[in-house]
């Protein structure tokens, strides 16, 4: 190991070891461009020590009571607040997101996760049914066995905690996968298990690549279920790989959000959340607002509203309170989402702000991948940037006539993850959210959740549904039991 990085390793059995075959990744901090730490490079001789560990610790874990799993799952959460501070600087340091949004939102709604599985497993109920007096039927729901969590970078401990909790609630073992870009968060959940007595095995978590350790994660016979969040394209591979075993899949996918804004809207309101729904975690949200559809006779007012109150952002080092914009998560992102703001430029876009390198970096942040937000104008609904999903601080604003060319603009691309309608008429808000092709739709808001409803995409966004009883419901089976009681 160079000297000064931080390596961390694989949390197998309740136990960190270290890869295999001796192999690491490097662990870049996108503010600096540096290198800080080292992560496992595992292949399939780590995942399947973790499958093995986790079969083994099935066997007890699926006997265990749910009080017994919710106070363990509970001790988790509170050692996760207690540690907020340390988890926050991890994940902006893994990120590059401003330190205050990983304290304000990331970490609060991972130890959220956790309190909301631990505590609805207190409460679940099953379905019986007299059958014309001759029987009652009921239900069983009883857990898989092991299950793969695949995590992304963007919300690091904030999705993968929304797998694991109802994972382990249910009963079930997991072996976790988090994004090989944004390690720390999950290695500092795994001294949180064996802090809160998590039995060893119940929870094990390997990192590496997708096709060194998620590729034979998603393989394993053993494995029950997958749930995955990430590219369109990762999730189309496994599906294919997983078509011919019938496992449980859960696929949370690209976007291309619409925000359709009415001229009766409340204009101040609108640009602030716009701002916020554009442009959080340098718009590396799979529910940001990327395509900003605006009525024609507010389009000009919305436009200068909007770029004034983003060139109020401040962009800096993460790690600074006051910081609104930081570092997107890789060189290689970087390039990607800059590769769009040019074409943009060759498709006859307008840029109206941003699209440039911030100035006036501190030195600590000279070598970071900064982009300035950027909005912009002139492109139509079907050029290729308001079509292919940037996943980065780049929006279009695209202006509509009708409410029905609005619905239009906004059902046309293949993806259907989110969409948000701004309106102060009740009766066109429901009337838009019924015909918008999208898992969720927000009225007048964003980004307001709650645990207990189903989250996921339609089209191209994905498949299955996680949260609430859905996810309890994913990682369970039914059986059907029949008992005669006729003569």
């Amino acid at each position: 190991m160079t000297t000064g990085l931080i390596r961390i390793d694989n949390f197998i059995g309740g136990k960190f070891r270290p890869p295999a075959q001796g192999n690491y990744l490097k662990n870049v901090e996108p503010a600096t461009g540096k290198v800080y730490g080292e992560i496992p490079d595992s292949g399939a001789e780590d995942v399947d020590a973790a499958i093995a560990t986790a079969s083994d610790a099935f066997q007890g874990w699926k006997k265990s009571t749910a009080q017994t799993r919710s106070t363990v799952m509970l001790r988790m959460a509170q050692l996760v607040e207690d540690r907020l501070e340390k988890f926050a600087r991890a994940e902006s340091v893994d990120t590059g997101k401003p330190i205050s949004l990983a304290e304000s939102v990331d970490i609060p709604r991972a130890v959220a996760n956790l309190r909301f599985f631990a505590t609805a497993i207190l409460h679940t109920n099953t379905e019986a049914h007299i059958t014309d007096h001759q029987a009652i039927n009921y239900t069983l729901r009883r857990p898989l066995g092991v299950v793969g969590l695949i995590s992304p970078w963007n919300l690091p401990l904030y999705l993968l905690t929304w797998k694991i909790a109802p994972a382990i609630a249910s009963g079930n073992t997991a072996v976790a996968k988090p994004s090989e870009i944004t390690p720390m968060t999950a290695f500092l959940l795994a001294q949180v298990c064996d802090d809160a007595g998590l039995p060893p095995g119940v929870l094990n978590i390997v990192h590496g690549t997708g096709p060194g350790a998620g590729a034979p994660l998603v393989a394993h016979e053993e494995v029950r279920a997958i749930s995955f969040t990430g590219g369109t394209a990762t999730g189309a591979a496994i599906a294919k790989a997983t078509a011919g075993s019938f496992k449980k899949l859960a696929l949370e996918m690209g976007g291309k959000n619409p925000n359709l804004i009415f001229a009766d809207a409340d204009l101040d309101t609108v640009v602030e959340t716009t701002v916020r729904s554009s442009f959080s975690n340098q718009g590396q949200i799979c529910l940001c607002g990327s395509r900003i559809v605006v009525e024609r006779s507010i389009h000009n007012e919305f436009v200068k509203r909007f770029v004034t109150a983003t060139n109020g952002l401040k962009v800096g080092d993460p790690l600074c309170d006051d910081t609104d914009h930081g570092a997107l998560v890789s060189e290689q992102h970087l390039a990607k989402v800059k590769s769009y703001v040019d074409l943009a430029i060759a498709e006859g876009g307008n840029i109206e702000c941003g699209g440039d390198a911030p100035s006036g970096l501190s030195e600590r942040c000279t070598g970071g991948f900064f982009l300035n937000p950027t909005a912009i104008t002139g492109l139509g609904p079907d050029c290729r940037v308001n079509q292919e999903e940037i996943f980065g601080p780049v929006v279009t604003i695209i202006p509509f006539d009708t409410e029905e060319e609005a619905i239009t603009i906004a059902n046309g691309t293949r993806y259907g993850l989110s969409a948000s309608v701004w309106t102060s008429d009740l009766a066109r808000s429901h009337r838009v959210a019924e015909a918008l092709e999208a898992g969720t739709v927000w009225i007048n808001c964003w980004m307001l959740r709650d645990l207990r409803v189903p989250f996921g995409g339609m089209k191209d966004s994905g498949v299955g549904r996680e949260g609430g009883n859905e996810a309890l419901r994913f990682f369970t089976e039914p059986k059907n039991v029949c008992t005669y009681t006729g003569d």
